[in-house]
């Protein structure tokens, strides 16, 4: 079957420009991108306005090195008796835009923040969190997320990270630094979704193609172009969009999912399989789909389902260090009190925060005492 589908999994034999971004065609319309339309004047991202500035003196002017600097500016941000910036997912916006209005979501936030950070003297960059993909319980992904924070970097290379709304540590799948050029793009790319979902293609895909201007290797930029191409019935732009995005991203879920609906769309069922197959394939590679069976065995009361689950995540990912703490859980669970110290100890030394770290300690001692107990 792999022979025969061979040909509909590679990408149509044109390739996207992004000096010649295919037009959008919708109502009878030819849309092109025109970098000099009023639509998309420069929004100031990282802008300051001396609102901005003042508030970055008056609360770190006094502190006399970076990291007291950072803790008062964070401090201001955060109290209650400053700035009391509150989350909401839906706040999007440039720096100014989520100084002045008090709240933000974490895109907007990293805006702010790097925007304040730098005014204040100090080496602040965007942070692309790699969040773990979800499944239901039948082994279907529920949705991608996205999460950006701040890493503020000292001369003496200590690293913090700044964020409005943390992730948990069991959320987090890995972490990079971002350009600003990304961090605009991202931007751009939540106008753009904002858009579409309030029936503006027009402008969604104007917002998005800027947005690839800036940053054309984020592949998630590509799929939702797809996205926007397949709304205006330009399945094969759709196409393309999302095979593009594929060879940025040769692992990229949503791609591989949105070529199943236009495939479905069209009738073409023999692509339409391939991608469910690959999809299927890729599933039972990611060690966090592994670990998602773990966590339901675990609630189930199936110890040794459980063990056998994170056995085979933490095979993929031996570096990860909640994968072996919970494998060594479940060792508890079974009885094997040997087993899970060994494997607790083990993730001690694997988990990169010390707040993991601590959690994993307090088991650690628990294991021990019933160990100790038992003799």
């Amino acid at each position: 079957m792999l022979t025969v589908l061979a040909g509909c999994a590679a990408a149509p034999q044109w390739a996207f420009d992004l000096r010649n971004v295919p037009p959008l065609k919708l109502d009878g319309q030819i849309h092109s991108y025109d970098p000099d339309s009023p639509d998309l004047r420069d929004p100031g991202i990282l802008e300051v306005t001396p609102q901005m500035r003042e508030f970055v003196e008056l609360y770190t002017a006094d502190s006399n090195n970076a990291h007291n600097k950072l803790i008062s500016l964070h401090r201001a941000i955060k109290g209650q008796g400053a700035l009391a910036m509150q989350y909401d997912p839906f706040a999007d916006g440039t720096a100014a835009q989520a100084f002045g209005r008090g709240s933000a979501n974490c895109l907007s936030y990293a805006h702010m923040f790097t925007a304040l950070a730098r005014e204040a003297g100090l080496n602040a960059q965007y942070q692309w969190m790699e969040v773990r993909p979800e499944w239901h319980r039948m082994g279907e992904r529920v949705a991608v997320r996205l999460h950006v924070n701040v890493q503020v970097k000292m001369r003496d290379s200590t690293e913090y990270m700044v964020d409005i709304d943390p992730l948990n540590r069991n959320e987090v799948a890995g972490a990079r630094l971002m350009s600003d050029r990304e961090g605009f793009a991202l931007y751009y790319n939540n106008l753009a979704m904002s858009a579409l979902a309030d029936d503006k293609p027009v402008y969604a895909w104007k917002q998005l193609v800027r947005g690839l201007h800036e940053a054309p290797g984020l592949s998630q930029l590509w799929v939702n172009l797809g996205a926007i191409y397949r709304y205006a019935g330009q399945y094969d732009e759709a196409e393309q969009a999302y095979f593009h995005a594929l060879e940025i991203d040769n692992g990229d879920r949503s791609a591989m999912n949105n070529l199943v609906v236009l495939y479905e769309l069209q009738g073409r069922s023999n692509e339409q399989s391939y991608w469910e197959e690959r999809l299927e394939r890729y599933r039972n590679l990611n060690p966090y789909y592994h670990a998602s069976l773990g966590d339901a065995a675990m609630e189930e009361e199936d110890w040794g389902a459980a063990y056998d689950h994170y056995t085979k995540a933490a095979k993929m990912q031996p570096d990860d260090g909640l994968l072996i703490y919970s494998k060594g859980l479940a060792a508890h669970q079974l009885g094997d009190v040997a087993e899970a110290e060994r494997l607790v100890s083990r993730a001690i030394e694997k988990a990169s925060f010390q707040v993991e770290k601590q959690r994993y300690r307090v088991q650690l001692k628990i294991i021990r005492e019933e160990q100790a107990a038992a003799l």
